[in-house]
C-alpha cells in the first residue's frame, strides 16, 4: 500500500513535469509601489500629514508604505492562458527602522483568458485582488475602488464597449447594544446591563461596469453600478440589526489627447451607507450596513496636461454633498489642488503644489443620538490650505516618471482653528522622500 502511494506520487510529479511544456515561457513579473522618507515640522517634531486627499500629497506624507507583487503566466496553449497574481502590502511610520504593521495579503488570484472562444479578450477571475481601481495620484484619492475577495468576468464584448461583472466580499463592523448579565466583582453578583458590542456583518458587493463607450474623437464614457448587500446572520436578524442595501452610481467621461494629456470628469451618486462616502473621500469599500436612507453625490474633474514643452500640470477639482434623513444637517466638501512642474532636463524637475479644501459639517439636530453611521459628529466649518515647493530627480521626464527622489518644503494653514497645530494655525514640513512604481 505504501509503495502504491509512492508510485502515485511519482506519477503525479511526472505528469506535472510533462505538462511544463505547455507552460508559458518567460520569468516572473515583479511589480509594486513604494514611498518613504523623513522630515521635520516646526512645532510638532516630526512631519505632519493633513488632509492629503483635499490639499495634495506632495510634502504631506509622513509614512513609509510599500506593495510588492509577483505574477506569472503559468499556462498558455491554443490561445488560452492562466495567470497567477499575488501582492503583499504594508506600511509604517517613517520615524525609525523597526516599526509598523505586519504585511497583508492584498492580492492572490487567478485570471483566465481566452476561455470564451468568441471573445478572446474576456478574462474570468477569482481570488483576492485590486479591482479596476480609479484614483487621482496627486491627492492619493481613490474614488472608485471595490477591491476584495471574489470573482467575476471582465472585458466582455458587449456592443461598442466592454462589460465587467464582479461579486466581491467586503464585511463591515457595526456597533450595537445588547442587554447582558454583567458580573460585579464588588458585590459578587450579576445584573443586567446595556453593553456596546461590535458585530461583523457579511457584506457583498455586486459590481457592474460598462467601459469604452466612444462618444467623439478621443472621448469615451464608463458607467458603473455598485450594490452593497448585507447578509445578516440569524442572530443578527433576531437582534433586529436592521441593515440596509446601499447603491453607488458612477459615470466617468474621459477626454484623451487634450493639450498633450487627458481630462476626466466623474459624477457619482450614493444612497444609504454609500452616501456618506461621497464627502469622506470613500471609494466603495467599507460601506456601512446600518444607515438612515441618506443620499449623497460628488462631481470630480481631474487630469494632467502639457501646455508647453517643459511644463506639465496635474489638477483636482471636487465638490461633494451628503444629505441625512435624521440626525444631522447636510455635510459638504470641496477641494482644489494644482501641481505644475518645470522640467530642467530628462532627470531633474522643480515641482509646486498648491491645495485648498473647505468643509461644512452639518449641525446635529435636536434629539440626535450619535450613532455609528454618522460620518462625523463635529460641527462647524473647516478650511485648510497647503503650499509645497520641491526639487526632484526622476527616471525620465514624464509627469509619471518614477522612481523619483524629491526634497521639499511645505506650509500648511488651518483657516478655521487658530490652535490647530499646538499654539498656531500654521505649520511647515521640510523633508526628503522617494516614490516609485514598477
Amino acid at each position: 500500500m505504501k509503495m502504491s502511494k509512492i508510485c502515485l506520487t511519482a506519477a503525479a510529479v511526472s505528469a506535472a513535469l510533462v505538462s511544463a511544456s505547455a507552460m508559458a515561457e518567460g520569468g516572473v513579473d515583479f511589480h509594486g509601489y513604494m514611498r518613504a522618507g523623513a522630515g521635520i515640522s516646526g512645532d510638532n517634531g516630526g512631519m505632519i500629514s493633513e488632509s492629503k486627499n483635499g490639499v495634495g500629497r506632495l510634502g504631506n506624507e509622513n509614512d513609509a508604505y510599500g506593495e510588492i507583487g509577483l505574477g506569472k503566466e503559468v499556462w498558455n496553449q491554443d490561445g488560452k492562458s492562466f495567470y497567477l497574481d499575488s501582492m503583499l502590502a504594508g506600511g509604517s511610520e517613517s520615524n525609525k527602522l523597526w516599526s509598523g504593521q505586519n504585511p497583508q495579503i492584498v492580492q492572490f488570484n487567478a485570471q483566465a483568458k481566452g476561455l470564451i472562444e468568441a471573445d478572446a479578450d474576456a478574462v474570468i477571475w477569482a481570488g483576492k485582488r485590486y479591482y479596476q481601481r480609479h484614483d487621482i495620484h496627486i491627492t492619493d484619492f481613490y474614488y472608485w475602488n471595490t477591491s476584495g475577495a471574489g470573482g467575476g468576468i471582465e472585458n466582455l464584448s458587449a456592443g461598442p464597449g466592454k462589460l465587467s461583472l464582479a461579486w466581491i466580499r467586503d464585511d463591515v463592523d457595526v456597533k450595537t447594544t445588547a442587554e447582558e448579565f454583567v458580573f460585579d466583582s464588588k458585590t459578587g453578583t450579576s445584573k443586567k446591563q446595556t453593553v456596546q458590542k461590535t458585530e461583523s456583518v457579511n457584506n457583498n458587493i455586486i459590481d457592474v461596469r460598462y467601459a469604452g463607450l466612444g462618444l467623439w474623437e478621443n472621448g469615451s464614457l464608463e458607467l458603473g453600478v455598485n450594490a452593497f448587500i448585507p447578509n445578516e446572520s440569524k442572530s443578527q436578524k433576531d437582534a433586529e440589526l436592521k441593515s440596509e442595501n446601499s447603491y453607488m452610481l458612477t459615470a466617468e467621461l474621459t477626454q484623451g489627447d487634450l493639450l498633450g494629456g487627458f481630462n476626466k470628469t466623474v459624477l457619482q451618486y450614493g444612497t444609504n451607507g454609500s452616501a456618506e462616502q461621497m464627502t469622506t473621500y470613500g471609494a466603495g469599500m467599507g460601506v456601512k450596513a446600518v444607515t438612515n436612507a441618506d443620499k449623497g453625490f460628488r462631481i470630480i474633474n481631474w487630469g494632467v496636461i502639457e501646455p508647453a514643452q517643459n511644463i506639465e500640470v496635474g489638477h483636482q477639482l471636487m465638490y461633494a454633498n451628503t444629505s441625512f434623513k435624521k440626525e444631522q444637517d447636510d455635510h459638504s466638501v470641496y477641494s482644489i489642488v494644482v501641481r505644475p512642474m518645470y522640467k530642467w532636463n530628462d532627470t531633474m524637475r522643480t515641482i509646486v503644489e498648491a491645495g485648498y479644501t473647505a468643509e461644512k459639517n452639518g449641525d446635529l439636530r435636536d434629539g440626535a443620538i450619535t450613532s455609528d453611521y454618522l460620518p462625523n459628529t463635529m460641527t462647524g466649518d473647516k478650511a485648510l490650505s497647503k503650499f509645497t515647493v520641491a526639487q526632484a530627480w526622476s527616471a525620465g521626464s514624464s509627469f509619471w516618471a518614477r522612481p523619483e527622489i524629491r526634497v521639499f518644503a511645505s506650509y500648511i494653514t488651518d483657516h478655521e482653528n487658530d490652535k490647530a497645530f499646538g499654539d498656531s494655525k500654521s505649520e511647515y514640513n521640510v523633508g526628503i522622500q522617494a516614490e516609485a512604481w514598477w
